[in-house]
């Protein structure tokens, strides 16, 4: 992984500041208050996504892969949101809560890929590397395991990552900037429970 991911007690801690702000919420409660306290990589802008899932089933998964807002926020907005908020399930209830688990994936600080462009899909590990492509207010991302999902190489990779910032697929070889990172995931192994690493891809 690259030198800015999270400690394993870092990801640890970032699943339990999610559940514990929507145990918040289900009181009655701030979303924010009485949260464990954090370390300063914690007030990093960086991408975060909270999925829950009740007995294996998802129920309900958002996030802001973009790195727009530190870290803490982005994991008590995604947390709230996803479990109160994702509009293909009903909020979530105390009674359902006790029943689900916390999954949290943080995105590593975008890397921008540099020199010739000719050098960018040696610089691409698939399954290991997510990308974003950026021209003007144009972007566009897609997460690590989309291009293992899709057996896309490097290259097809970055053409889907270009039109999914709405652009022409060969954009990344006249102007667009593309950058790549990786993903961390931390989960419950039962609800409240223990939580471990998930040693393959990026959720």
């Amino acid at each position: 992984m690259s030198k800015n991911t999270l400690h394993r007690s870092e990801g640890v801690l970032a699943v339990k500041v999610a559940r514990k702000a929507i145990e918040n919420v289900l009181d009655g409660k701030d979303s924010d208050d009485d949260l464990p306290s954090v370390p300063i990589i914690f007030s990093e802008n960086r991408g975060a996504l909270v999925t829950l899932e009740k007995e294996g089933d998802l129920r309900g998964c958002i996030g802001y892969p973009y790195p727009v807002l530190p870290l803490r926020k982005v994991l008590i907005q995604s947390a709230v949101a996803a479990a109160f908020e994702d509009p293909r399930f009903f909020p979530i209830s105390k009674k359902d809560f006790l029943r689900t688990t916390v999954e949290v994936t943080t995105l590593t600080l975008p890397e921008l890929l540099e020199g010739a462009f000719t050098t960018y899909s040696s610089l691409i590990e698939i399954g290991k590397h997510g990308l974003m492509a950026e021209y003007g207010d144009r972007r566009g991302l897609l997460l690590p395991q989309s291009a293992a999902d899709q057996g896309w190489d490097a290259v097809e990779f970055l053409c889907q990552t270009c039109i999914k910032a709405e652009l022409t697929p060969m954009m990344w070889k006249y102007g667009a900037k593309i950058y790549r990172f990786e993903c961390q995931t931390y989960r419950e192994t039962e609800p409240g429970g223990l939580i471990a690493e998930d040693i393959g891809e990026g959720n």
